[in-house]
């Protein structure tokens, strides 16, 4: 049986409001702190599948406040606490309306874009005669606007400081910001036997002061080679091997889905569920080198609503 958290709808003591994400679910205390609840649902191509992966929020949550504690000395970061595997309390920051997505090699959106002709992705240029997962002489920052609903869209450092998305000191600063993470990501990835391949990173604002936001170097957010033989698969142009969620869009596509209109998700069963779930624990423990400890999902709900009233009562 499914035991998945797919949706909470809790009410705290100074609750203002709930945004429930593609993913996440998250409660605004009083201004001051956010409550992201990491839940189970997947999704892809823009669109919430219709069946939760167990443990896949637990993944997402622990994997993140991992590195955020990994890299909190790069940037400031809004985790105060994790007081549930599912749950990471912070700072309530005001977002910046981009997203910093940085790529070390030629794959997924950018070999897609690259595959149709084109030579430039978000004003940024990439070299002819590249073939996929191939590394670039440089990683690159293609940002993207970050979509209320819908489809995120690609956007170029030119047109985000012109149009007033960010202004420049601070979107120069994002930029800073975005390669440094990667790196630390990149070293940390490889002494894990990994390559961290593209990613992306949020960021906030409080009391004019930045804030890496939201979660890092998780399959939703990252996509992870494994070092041990990339060169052979890209010199025989073969697939690599990856641990990140673009085995589920392969499937959808493979399945006649790609998120557009009168598509329709085709059916989940419990082993292609379990298989994701497992993927998602394998990733976990292959980057973060800890044995994946499984919580209780005998009741999820009651277990998330009381340890986070039981932090809120102390802060």
């Amino acid at each position: 049986m499914n035991k998945s958290l797919t949706r909470t709808d809790f009410k705290f003591p100074g609750q203002k409001s709930v945004y429930h994400g593609k993913v996440r679910d998250v409660y605004n205390i009083k201004n001051e702190y956010l409550v992201m609840v990491v839940s189970d649902r997947i999704s892809a191509f823009d669109v919430v599948l219709p069946k939760g992966i167990p443990y896949k929020g637990q993944v997402l949550n622990q994997i993140a406040a991992k590195f955020l504690d990994a890299t909190s000395d790069i940037v400031p970061n809004w985790k105060v606490a994790t007081p549930d595997p599912n749950v990471t309390v912070g700072i309530h920051c005001e977002p910046f309306k981009v997203e910093m997505v940085i790529r070390g090699y030629l794959t997924g959106h950018a070999w897609r874009e690259y595959r149709s002709g084109k030579r430039t992705i978000c004003g940024v240029s990439m070299p002819d005669g590249m073939v996929e997962s191939q590394k670039f002489p440089e990683p690159i920052i293609t940002p993207t606007t970050k979509a209320s609903e819908g489809h995120d869209e690609d956007i170029s450092r030119e047109d985000i400081i012109s149009q007033g998305i960010v202004n420049k000191d601070d979107y120069e600063l994002l930029e800073k910001y975005t390669r440094e993470i990667f790196r630390r990501g990149t070293v940390i990835a490889a002494e894990m036997g990994l390559i961290l391949v593209d990613t992306k990173y949020e960021f906030g604002k409080k009391d004019g002061k930045i804030y890496l936001i939201d979660e890092i170097h998780t399959p939703d957010s990252s996509r992870y080679f494994y070092a041990e033989g990339y060169e052979e698969r890209l010199a025989k142009g073969e697939d690599q091997k990856q641990l990140s969620k673009e085995f589920v869009r392969q499937w959808l596509i493979a399945n006649g889905f790609q998120g557009h209109e009168g598509q329709v998700v085709p059916e989940m069963d419990e082993a292609f569920v379990l298989s994701v779930s497992e993927r998602y624990i394998e990733l976990y423990e292959k980057i973060t080198g800890d044995q994946f400890v499984k919580s209780d999902l005998s009741n999820i709900q009651e277990r998330i609503e009381n340890n986070i009233q039981t932090f809120l009562n102390e802060i």
